[in-house]
């Protein structure tokens, strides 16, 4: 009777943790089973082995049941933050961002606290299921549950295997294996990727160095707003708002005379992982995977930096956010790397945002371009609207903004992370508040201080699937903004139209952007096409 309540116990227990979270699942075309076939196999060899044998495999099975829960919690999170499954080849260092952005939320004594209590919860689901299984096994002589065994173990592989068949596949699926299975596939795709990505980059020569001459020595900045996606301007909940800023955006350009073309142009990425994207746009090179993005650094490959490094310009990288070490900032070339360490910041931080965009913008004018005589080429991290996007600042009197110490005053202002994200529609409308200010920021910054640079502004990537919805769309506005509207012609060609609007149609990736850049700025009669995405 022990074993007939511990099995009851085992089935309720283990088909909860494997069917949860498939409720849930975006990559599953089966979203809500109520049995997993794996219930059955595991009370049927819990049941059906000799006890010796059975005591052996029950905290391997408990181990084998936990593993497959956290690849689908971790498909889950990765689904909902950055709109695909996890990819344990090339998500395993994401850890680390996971803890920086917990701490920059929520703080970190209460991160450190969740992180402890979320391993704790592991160990007791650990031992409460090792233990279950050992108690389920039926006592020597119990050969009514042995054979109840067998049928259950030959169910749940008939099931398992059947499980597609239209009078099972409404009620059973087998969470389990098909984790271990996908994940399996993931890994080795990307092996695969790998290597023929590394053979890519040896066969594709590097293009000759372009002269750039057609910017006569212009400035060149490459802004990139965080979390800015085209879901501002499409998506019917956020379409008021993103509009409005860029008619006032384009409003602060008209008034200080400069011209705007703009484009729609897919990210490699979404949600997050907002480097690869920056890497997209150096390189010419599509990567929308870690292991992409490492493997060109190590091949020493030419990029954007060395281009205009070879046209005689200074090439800086602005990077408020980077608060740790950045070897990949020196395997880029940049002449100079002004992180959060070295930006002169006196104001408080807020939240995970280390310093308003504001702050950002009257750095790059007041010590970057104005600290140099040579022509500058800036690649700038804007940080305003990354997640938890609370506070969000006004914009004061940029003859106020100084070292930065004005913004004190909001240190503590705005709800805290966690009331924002209690609630869907709270997340939402400080989301679309925190790319408003960015693009209002942005515009009043190069009516005030562009002068004859040229500025190209861009999101790095749609938002998470939490505020995209059901859209699958990775795509992305693009800014080329400048005085000289001969400079500009070049791109109307390539997928760009006049105005601070793209249109409907997809330009290219952001792989293409390299290439297009280069064109324009090297001859502005021939404008070049690229669709580099091996």
């Amino acid at each position: 009777m022990r074993a007939v309540v511990a099995g009851l116990l085992i089935a309720l227990g283990v088909n909860l943790l494997l069917v949860v979270p498939e409720w849930w699942m975006p990559y599953t075309q089966f979203p809500s089973p109520w049995l997993a076939a794996e219930t059955l196999i595991v009370l049927g060899i819990i049941w059906s082995l000799p006890m010796r044998l059975a005591r052996g495999l029950a905290p391997l099975l408990s181990v084998a049941i936990l593993v497959a829960v956290a690849l689908a919690l971790s498909d889950l999170a990765t689904g909902w933050a950055l709109g695909r499954p996890m990819n344990l080849l090339i998500d395993i260092p994401l850890a680390t961002s996971v803890e920086h952005l917990l701490r920059g939320a929520i703080g970190a004594p209460l991160a450190w606290l969740t992180l402890v209590l979320a391993a704790l919860a592991v160990g007791a689901v650990f031992v409460w299921l090792a233990r279950t299984l050992r108690r389920g096994i039926p006592p020597h002589g119990a050969r009514q549950l042995r054979v109840a065994g067998l049928v259950l173990l030959a169910a749940g592989l008939l099931l398992q295997h059947h499980r597609d068949w239209p009078a099972i596949d409404s009620a059973v699926d087998a969470p389990a294996i098909i984790r271990f299975n996908d994940q399996s596939v993931r890994v080795l795709d990307t092996a695969r990727e790998r290597q023929q990505f590394s053979q890519a980059l040896r066969r594709t020569p590097d293009a000759v160095g372009p002269s750039l001459e057609r910017l006569a020595g212009r400035d060149v900045i490459l802004g990139f707003i965080e979390s800015y996606g085209t879901v501002m301007l499409d998506d019917p909940r956020y379409r008021a708002t993103g509009r409005a800023a860029l008619e006032a955006f384009g409003q602060s350009l008209d008034a200080a005379g400069l011209k705007v073309v703009t484009g729609r142009f897919d990210s490699p990425v979404q949600g997050g992982q907002s480097w690869l994207a920056h890497g997209t746009v150096l390189s010419g090179h599509w990567m929308n995977n870690q292991i992409r993005y490492d493997l060109f650094l190590n091949a020493e490959r030419s990029s954007l930096v060395e281009d205009f490094d070879r046209a005689g310009y200074q090439t800086v990288a602005v990077m408020p956010a980077i608060t740790d070490p950045w070897p990949a900032g020196e395997q880029w070339g940049y002449d100079r790397i002004d992180d959060h360490a070295r930006i002169d910041y006196a104001g408080p931080a807020l939240n995970w945002v280390t310093m308003p965009d504001q702050y950002t913008w009257h750095y790059l004018e007041s010590a970057v371009r104005e600290a140099t005589t040579d022509p500058v080429f800036a690649e700038v991290a804007l940080i305003s609207s990354h997640a938890p996007w609370t506070p969000i600042l006004p914009i004061i009197d940029w003859a106020r903004v100084g070292d930065g110490a004005i913004f004190d005053r909001w240190a503590d202002a705005g709800p805290a992370p966690g009331e924002v994200w209690s609630e869907g529609a709270r997340i939402r409308d400080h989301y679309q508040r925190a790319v408003d200010y960015a693009l209002r920021t942005a515009g009043e910054w190069a009516g005030r201080s562009l002068d004859d640079g040229v500025l190209i502004l861009l999101g790095d990537h749609q938002p998470a699937p939490l505020i995209t919805g059901d859209s699958t769309s990775r795509t992305v506005p693009v800014h080329v903004i400048a005085r000289d509207p001969a400079l500009l012609e070049g791109f109307e060609s390539m997928g760009f139209r006049a105005g601070v609007m793209p249109g409907p149609a997809t330009a290219g990736t952001l792989a293409d952007l390299r290439g297009r850049l280069l064109s324009v700025f090297s001859n502005p009669r021939q404008g070049s096409r690229s669709n580099e995405q091996q």
